[in-house]
C-alpha cells in the first residue's frame, strides 16, 4: 500500500515552531495553499483553493522555521495522517501532511551568502 502526497503551493502562514515537551524534538507546522483553475457552467474561469496542514519534524522543522515565510512557493512530499484530539470534552479530528521533504521553489536569500544584494560588488578587471 502507498500513502504519498506531493504538493506545490504557497505558505499561508509563517511556520509555527516549538519543541515537544517530553523529548524536546523540534516540530514546525504551517498551512499550504494549492489552487487550480476550472471553467464554471457559465464559461467563466474560477480559481479553487485547497488548504493543507503541513507538519515537519527535527532538522526539517528547523530549516522550515529558519527560512520559510508566508507566501513562499514550496514543494512538499509526505504522508497523509489523521489524528484525534479532544477540545472542550469533544472528540475532534484533523488531517495533516507529515512532510518527509520540503523544497524551496523560490530563491531564499538567507541561504545564498555569496549572492547578497546588500553587499557592494567590486568589478575585477581582467
Amino acid at each position: 500500500m502507498l500513502n504519498k502526497v506531493q504538493l506545490i503551493g504557497r505558505l499561508g502562514t509563517d511556520p509555527d515552531y516549538r519543541c515537544t515537551p517530553a523529548s524536546g524534538t523540534p516540530v514546525a507546522t504551517f498551512s499550504l495553499a494549492t489552487s487550480e483553475r476550472r471553467k464554471g457552467k457559465d464559461g467563466d474561469s474560477k480559481e479553487i483553493t485547497e488548504w493543507h496542514n503541513i507538519v515537519t519534524w527535527k532538522t526539517l522543522a528547523d530549516t522550515c522555521h529558519n527560512y520559510l515565510t508566508k507566501g513562499k512557493l514550496i514543494f512538499v512530499e509526505g504522508k497523509i495522517r489523521t489524528r484525534k484530539y479532544q477540545k472542550d470534552g469533544q472528540d475532534r479530528y484533523i488531517t495533516e501532511i507529515v512532510a518527509d521533504q520540503v523544497k524551496f521553489l523560490e530563491k531564499v536569500t538567507d541561504l545564498c551568502w555569496f549572492d547578497d544584494p546588500h553587499e557592494p560588488q567590486e568589478e575585477t578587471p581582467f
